[in-house]
Order: C-alpha cells, then structure tokens, then sequence
C-alpha cells in the first residue's frame, strides 16, 4: 500500500536495521572517490591521529546513513520522489571498521509545495553505533507524492 505525504506525522519515528561495516565496505569507495590523506589509508599514519587508528571518510558515513534509511520502510518506492536537501550536517564521532550501525529517524516537519501533486517530508536522521554513540546526524528534506484526488 502506497504512503503518501499525508501518511506522514510529525513525531513518526523509524529505526533502521543494524550493519556492521567493514575494512573494505571503508577502503574502496574511499578509493574510488579520490581520497588520498595517508590515515585513511596507513594504519601507521592512522597511528599518529588523535583516533589511533584509520577511519571512514566523514562523507562516507553520510553514506552509510542513506542505505540504511532506505532500510527503515520509511519511504515507498511509488510514492518517493526525491531528496531535495540536506542540512545541519554534524560528523559526531568517527567511523571505523568493525563498528555496528544503525540510523534512527523522526519526521520534524511537513510542508506542502506549490504544486497540489506533491508536499516535503523533513526528517532529523542520527547513525549511532553499537556502544550507543552518535557518529553523524543531519537534517533531510524529501520530496513525496500527494494523496491522489478523486
């Protein structure tokens, strides 16, 4: 059953189902993307960081946190139309392999578009590992299919 912008409430909240990420889930789109600092690469360079150990590209985890909201059953594949913004993006702590993950999600907002066919969703979405700490939060606005009027 198709959900609708006016399926949403203010104050729903969804949680993702947990991913462990691992060395090669962090070491290849950190390669395919350019990156070249020698902690995301060397553990001896890593070693000499203020972590102690080579981490994850902070855009990386944004990442991460936008597979699994897909995960959460929030969105509808017929109903969902586009990310339309982010905002309020906070890299909390660092993401390192082995770590456990989850996204929990809480609509903030809806707001209704110039256009009767369709209203934006906006979401606070926090990715916390398996100790409970926060690794990033940020502000997300979804574009989203009105209820059809018959």
């Amino acid at each position: 059953m198709p959900r609708y912008w006016e399926d949403y409430n203010v104050g729903d909240k969804f949680v993702s189902p947990e991913r462990t990420v691992t060395d090669a889930m962090i070491v290849i789109p950190t390669a395919i993307a350019g990156y070249t600092q020698a902690f995301f690469w060397s553990e001896e360079a890593a070693k000499k960081t203020p972590f102690g150990t080579r981490i994850a590209p902070g855009p990386l985890t944004l990442l991460f946190m936008g597979g699994l909201e897909e995960q959460t059953g929030m969105w509808d594949d017929e109903t969902a139309i586009a990310l339309v913004g982010i905002d309020k993006v906070r890299v909390r702590a660092p993401l390192r392999a082995g770590d456990t993950i989850h996204v929990e999600l809480e609509i903030t907002e809806k707001r209704e578009t110039g256009k009767p066919d369709r209203g934006v969703i906006i979401h606070r979405s926090v990715c916390k590992n398996q100790k409970g700490e926060v690794i990033a939060e940020m502000e997300l606005a979804h574009l989203v299919k009105r209820r059809p009027q018959t």
